[in-house]
């Protein structure tokens, strides 16, 4: 079957990404879906960091890849051996397969799936096949998911079957941008009633973990980001006070906010000033909360004399530290209640012809969650 997909050739192509184009709109071929596969129509895909820092060259990856991890369909086609789906049902993708039987799967940490991040790393499905190919030439799969395209092959294990009655719009956003940031909160950081909060970075992700902390009763939530548009929708959407971290005196106002420090920390941004900023604003006991890829090259000082003497942990959490087939229709459920209202995460709509356009926003910090819809 014939299918138009977002395929990237070549990273670190220079900005801005509207004239360099690094995304090619390109008619290719899908296999049919084998072993406990299927076929999802894609109906809503996000456009997220993880997707650019593969484009700049952050986060390389085996190329030519089709791009896309967080999108939400229907499955119009099954492959053998399928029993968790049937023809017709929506779906959210899980930018992590979960095997269900590695050591992790099987203890809740489906995060670190063993054969999910090998797969991944390859760029293959989670039965270690690829079934994207132009002219004989076969293409890379992002995250088990390549959802920049009207038709993706996809493990059955990468699958969230979800309530139809969400917009696909709004499902998008649960596989990565909700996962990812209120699972930061709840699942890794395990924040309580009661808590304060700081949340560092503020793009979809960032904006997530602001509206899981709200659901989870935090008392205190301080939002940090340079940008003054991001800091006002984070007000917007329930943090208490917010700073820019860049300010020489922002880590003393922040201790001010909070009598020495916040409980929890958590940072999204993806550079080491800002976890350095999220780490020196927790207080003495408190956790320390990455979920950030900067380059594999970056590095943060640490002194061992603060970590031990103020008995602080730094964590780090992927995929939100979720079970994506227990968390994502519990967060929905939160959603339908009205106690996460990830619609407003959503700062522009597009459709995938526009898609380096809104990579080049996205770089320029001008854009929150965009959405590329298909008929």
């Amino acid at each position: 079957m014939n299918t138009k997909a977002a395929v990237l050739h070549k990273m670190e192509l220079d900005r801005p990404y509207t004239e360099s184009n690094p995304l090619k709109i390109e008619q290719v071929t899908l296999d049919d879906p084998g072993f406990n596969e299927v076929v999802v129509k894609i109906k809503a895909a996000g456009l997220c960091h993880s997707d650019l820092s593969v484009i700049d060259g952050n986060r390389p990856r085996p190329l030519p890849m089709a791009l896309g991890h967080e999108a939400a369909g229907e499955v119009v086609a099954l492959g053998a051996g399928v029993k968790k789906l049937a023809l017709g049902d929506h779906v959210v993708f899980a930018f992590l397969p979960s095997c269900g039987s590695c050591s992790y799967c099987q203890t809740g940490r489906a995060a670190l799936c063993e054969p999910g991040a090998e797969a991944n790393g390859k760029g293959t499905l989670l039965g270690g096949h690829q079934r994207i190919h132009n002219n004989g030439n076969y293409y890379y799969h992002h995250l088990g998911v390549s959802g920049f395209a009207e038709l993706a092959v996809a493990s059955v294990d990468s699958l969230v079957k979800i309530n139809k009655e969400i917009p696909f719009e709004i499902a998008a956003l649960f596989g990565c941008a909700v996962m990812t940031g209120v699972g930061a909160v709840v699942n890794t950081a395990q924040l309580k009633i009661g808590d304060s909060l700081l949340v560092v970075g503020l793009g979809g992700v960032g904006l997530s973990a602001i509206l899981g902390a709200k659901a989870a009763g935090a008392t205190k939530i301080i939002a940090a980001d340079l940008n003054p548009e991001k800091r006002a929708i984070a007000a917007q959407l329930g943090a208490h006070h917010t700073i820019d971290s860049s300010e020489k005196n922002a880590l003393e106002v922040l201790r001010d906010l909070t009598g020495g420090g916040v409980d929890t920390a958590v940072e999204f941004a993806g550079a080491i000033p800002a976890l350095d900023f999220a780490f020196n604003a927790t207080k003495r006991g408190g956790t320390t909360v990455t979920a950030a890829l900067p380059h594999p090259d970056a590095r943060l000082e640490l002194s061992p004399v603060t970590l031990v003497g103020q008995e602080k942990s730094i964590k780090g959490s992927y995929l939100g530290g979720c079970v994506p087939s227990r968390d994502i229709p519990a967060y929905i459920e939160h959603y339908q209640s009205g106690r996460l209202a990830v619609e407003k995460l959503i700062s522009h709509r597009m459709k995938l012809e526009d898609i380096n356009e809104g990579f080049e926003r996205l770089a320029k910090g001008d854009a929150l969650r965009q959405i590329i819809l298909f008929d």
